[in-house]
């Protein structure tokens, strides 16, 4: 687990102390590492005992049944393969429902699959963390998601190293080296391209090595 840099982790604590229940979104390219700083940031904080929840974007991919009636198999990660309304539909419940567990999807990476009710938000007063590559986007319905947020950082990592760790992910969960290639030009670079564009309404640029 990285090294956090103390501020972050006040700057995050800091959003817990203005409401019961209060979200911070961490976005990014693909492979920029926001998964790995948001886990990092979760643990800091539960060790100063704020109460935190994850909620991934990840677990809003749309299956592969969707995805073939759609004719989307092969863009998966685009913006399009993911069920934008039902992210900012229970990202608007698990911020006001804080009297019931909230039982939200992740992402089987193994599988390549979302997985219902994955999570459990528990009952109480929280720090969402929800991270994903769409939360700057200014399309509809990521712009409703947005509004919910109080705050977004933008994680930022040198793209050749991006490019080094998307070509190896995609090598360990099945790929050849050359599929792996073929697929990070043909649609993990448009996306990435797309969610950069919409890097300057981040609240903060976090670079993640």
């Amino acid at each position: 687990m990285p090294t956090i840099d103390p501020a972050l982790i006040d700057r995050a604590a800091g959003l817990a102390r203005r409401a019961e229940r209060v979200a911070l979104g961490i976005a990014g390219e693909p492979g920029s590492g926001k998964t790995t700083l948001t886990l990092a940031l979760i643990a800091a904080l539960e060790e100063r005992g704020v109460a935190v929840a994850w909620l991934p974007m990840d677990g809003f991919h749309l299956g592969d049944a969707s995805l073939d009636a759609q004719g989307l198999r092969g863009r998966k990660g685009a913006i399009e393969t993911f069920d934008g309304w039902g992210y900012a539909a229970t990202l608007h419940r698990v911020l006001t429902d804080i009297e019931h567990p909230v039982y939200v999807p992740g992402f089987e990476r193994t599988l390549e699959q979302p997985i219902a009710a994955n999570r459990c938000i528990a009952p109480g007063p929280a720090l969402v963390v929800t991270e994903g590559n769409y939360l700057l986007d200014s399309d509809a319905p990521w712009q409703a998601a947005r509004r919910l947020l109080a705050e977004v950082w933008f994680a930022e990592t040198p793209a050749p190293l991006r490019h080094e760790r998307l070509v190896a992910r995609h090598v360990a969960f099945g790929k050849t080296q050359g599929e792996a290639e073929a697929w990070v030009a043909a649609v993990d670079d448009p996306n990435a391209e797309r969610i950069r564009s919409a890097r300057e309404a981040a609240d903060l640029i976090v670079p993640v090595a």
